[in-house]
């Protein structure tokens, strides 16, 4: 760093930071990159109430150099571990500096910050994600969706159109009974909600009727579930994908306007399927696109009948895995 500094040292200003103080927070306009010159800092991420550590800079390293090429605000929280001395660089003296270097090089340095930048926003994006798949994992959708069945069954009152709770008697269940958390279940419910399962209407004083209006078939796919989940390995099928899905349930419309053959299977023409597909769902399912429904041993092989190709479907199997698959991508889609 001297050596880019060249004589011009009188840029440097020496800095005293005090424990648990913090150097600059995440946000913060960049205005000066730092050397450590003493003691340790940390490199934290603010995460709800609390800080998640990222990293340590001891003494010799540098820190805040990212903003010298873009000027974007910090990205990170720096705080004092323990009594800390840094050499403060601005930014203003070091960009002189960085003109008397080729624009070869400038480019480089720039293209290298560029690509430091976005890797660590995808990491935060993974992040991100994994924290949302732990929020949910499989066991906590399906202890959820269990709680809202049982008080529902136990406690519901008679509707037209399901069954109705109140979500004071929800919550309290949720709560002090299961120990789960409440915004948890408000998310389950207002996916449920907006899945056609269930219908929330305020009563004017801060609660709210909920109504379970596809009980039964909340409590299948609890069953089915449940049994996916603690099934060993080797006796799992492979999950199906939000657009597999679309593909078994057209097929499944299609089977339903056959008659099933003496053994119950429903034969399904895929020229058919391809030609009508656009006009009965709005989007074109060509013939390949049942491969992986075959690879993950949903579907038997393809037969050839005369000049058509077929595909012959078990309905009591397959209906209910379309069903189950679809509101389970739905609700994993609308729980993140």
């Amino acid at each position: 760093m001297q050596q880019f500094l060249g004589k011009d040292l009188s840029v440097a200003e020496a800095k005293k930071i005090a424990k648990d103080n913090y150097l600059f927070r995440e946000g913060d306009p960049a205005d000066a990159m730092y050397i450590i010159k003493s003691g340790l800092l940390a490199v934290t991420k603010t995460k709800g109430q609390s800080e998640v550590s990222l990293a340590e800079i001891s003494p010799g390293s540098m820190v805040g150099e990212m903003g010298l090429f873009d000027n974007k605000p910090r990205s990170a929280n720096v705080k004092a571990i323990k009594e800390t001395e840094v050499i403060a660089l601005p930014y203003e003296s070091l960009n002189k500096q960085l003109d008397q270097l080729p624009v070869w090089v400038r480019a480089i340095l720039k293209n290298l910050n560029e690509t430091i930048r976005e890797s660590n926003k995808k990491l935060k994006q993974l992040e991100t994600a994994n924290a949302d798949e732990e929020r949910f994992p499989p066991h906590v959708i399906n202890k959820l969706m269990s709680i809202f069945n049982f008080v529902c069954n136990k406690y519901g009152k008679p509707e037209a159109n399901g069954v109705s709770i109140s979500s004071v008697l929800l919550r309290n269940y949720t709560i002090q009974i299961f120990q789960e958390a409440t915004n948890k279940m408000n998310s389950l419910v207002n996916a449920l909600t907006e899945l056609g399962f269930a219908t929330q209407e305020d009563r004017g004083d801060g609660t709210q009727k909920i109504v379970n209006m596809k009980a039964a078939e909340l409590f299948a796919f609890v069953d089915w579930h449940n049994d996916w989940i603690y099934k060993q390995e080797k006796d799992k099928k492979d999950p199906l994908t939000e657009q597999e899905c679309k593909v078994l349930n057209a097929l499944i419309h299609f089977a339903k306007k056959v008659e099933p053959d003496k053994k119950g299977l429903n034969k399904v023409s895929l020229t058919d399927l391809q030609n009508d597909s656009v006009k009965e769902f709005g989007q074109l399912i060509k013939p390949d696109d049942v491969n992986s429904l075959i690879e993950k041993k949903y579907l038997n092989e393809k037969i050839m009948d005369g000049s058509s190709v077929f595909v012959l479907l078990e309905l009591p199997f397959v209906e209910p895995q379309a069903n189950n698959w679809t509101l389970l991508n739905n609700l994993k889609r609308r729980l993140r």
